[in-house]
């Protein structure tokens, strides 16, 4: 494991965002400057302190990632609403045009938990550099309502890909997202994990005799795997290579 550092930055924002400015930590380990980096959004209702998407990020960067958790707008300036799509697409941009520079031009895995990881997802169907894709708890449609699916933007995506979900997640029934990825995801390589017991937030119940600790152990041990696996050594962040 590495020793970490943590650095706390503010990320200015174009109009017509909730504020001038957002904020961002990024969790520094010891590592090769060219070692690929991670840059994470929040879940609808929650923020950059949530505890569980801390605990992973801090988790991957001690396996010798650089990991960045931002605010969105709406976030940063003190709502739960989230914004619509256009303006957190928006607002990921300008994070990840400030956070290059910082982050020294590696590779860039984008993502997040839940709307985060959708956010980006649209991000990458659009062209935005980055070299993969890492979903945490997609929320493929909403709870109770697998009619209303979230991947009409999926065939555009050209990966790779890593699907972080429980099998207990009230938002994405996991034969839909089977379905879903083959025949939406023909161009990209894609993978999933599914994690036992977990819900939609990695929770888990006393009765299924895991602890939170092991879960977010093994949701890092997945990410930082499939980083390891899926992305090109020294490869540029010049967008998700087709196959």
């Amino acid at each position: 494991m590495s020793s970490v550092a943590t650095q706390h930055v503010r990320i200015p924002l174009r109009w017509p965002e909730a504020g001038t400015v957002t904020s961002a930590v990024i969790w520094w380990p010891q590592v090769d400057p060219g070692a690929p980096g991670a840059v994470l959004a929040h879940g609808a209702g929650s923020d950059r302190t949530q505890p569980v998407l801390r605990a992973i990020a801090a988790g991957i960067a001690q396996r010798g990632h650089p990991v960045a958790l931002f605010n969105f707008a709406y976030a940063q300036a003190g709502r739960r609403r989230p914004d619509p799509m256009t303006r957190l697409e928006t607002t990921y941009r300008d994070v990840l045009a400030h956070l290059r520079g910082l982050l020294g031009g590696r590779p860039l895995v984008i993502g997040g938990r839940s709307l985060g990881g959708r956010v980006a997802s649209h991000l990458a169907a659009q062209g935005e550099p980055c070299a993969g894709l890492c979903l945490l708890g997609y929320p493929l449609h909403p709870a109770g309502r697998p009619d209303r699916l979230r991947t009409a933007h999926w065939p555009l995506l050209t990966g790779p890909i890593l699907f972080v979900s429980g099998d207990r997640d009230r938002l994405c029934d996991l034969d839909l997202l089977e379905r879903e990825r083959r025949a939406g995801l023909a161009r990209a390589d894609h993978d999933v994990h599914v994690v036992r017991a977990a819900d939609h937030g990695f929770e888990v119940r006393v009765r299924d005799g895991r602890s939170a600790g092991a879960v977010q152990a093994e949701i890092v041990a997945a990410v930082t795997g499939w980083m390891a696996t899926r992305l090109r050594a020294g490869a540029t962040a010049r967008g998700p290579q087709r196959r």
